[in-house]
């Protein structure tokens, strides 16, 4: 168990309705439409249970489409989760505002994705103890953006002039946070499953339920 106080800490996930031809459209070649959005809504369900088996403080889910759609309605949030629309913008615009309750309570952050099953509850154990020697702490992922970033405080120039979906996305954010001053641990490289040839990295179990070879 992890020695961060509880509540030193709040978890933000961004997510998109696992709905087909809206999730994980990449994976389509290989899964079909409703196969990747099974996929993503395992991922959905995988991740949000990884950050509440965690417990480090509260879990924030950030969506889009609006939480007024059908599917967020019907969604089966789990117990303490809070449920946030997305701000309009691109993605660092829309971290920056998903930071904001950690930036009006003087909590740490973890920010991450609903794209990598290996973002286990000790993983996210494992960030928030990096966290107690480090500014930030991230787990780049092997694409060249980041599984996840912790943050002890937040600043708008890490969101800034990066180029996201690409692969200089964690370099650029080592550079915003060396230009605020902010040391940074890195921790493993993960494998988020965005595109078919991703899919050898999910974990067995998942890999025979979406029939993949």
């Amino acid at each position: 168990m992890s020695s961060v106080a509880r509540h030193t800490l709040r978890l933000v996930v961004m997510a998109k309705a696992p709905l087909g031809g809206y999730a994980k459209t990449r994976l389509i070649p290989a899964l079909g439409e409703r196969g990747a959005a099974a996929l993503a809504e395992r991922l959905l369900h995988h991740t949000l249970e990884a950050c509440v088996r965690a417990d480090l403080g509260p879990v924030e889910l950030h969506v889009v489409p609006d939480p007024s759609h059908a599917y967020w309605r019907d969604f089966p949030l789990p117990p303490g989760v809070g449920l946030y629309g997305q701000s309009q913008g691109d993605l660092g615009q829309r971290l920056w505002h998903a930071s904001g309750n950690a930036r009006a309570l003087g909590q740490g952050l973890l920010l991450l994705g609903t794209d990598c099953p290996a973002l286990t509850a000790q993983r996210l154990h494992i960030a928030a103890e990096g966290l107690q020697g480090s500014d930030a702490v991230m787990y780049p992922a092997k694409d060249g953006g980041y599984a996840l970033l912790g943050l002890k405080e937040v600043q708008a120039r890490l969101f800034e002039d990066i180029l996201w979906s690409t692969a200089v996305v964690a370099q650029q954010t080592l550079d915003r946070l060396w230009e605020c001053g902010m040391h940074c641990q890195r921790l493993e490289t993960l494998t988020d499953i965005d595109e078919p040839g991703d899919l050898s990295s999910l974990p067995q179990a998942w890999r025979e339920s979406v029939d993949v070879g």
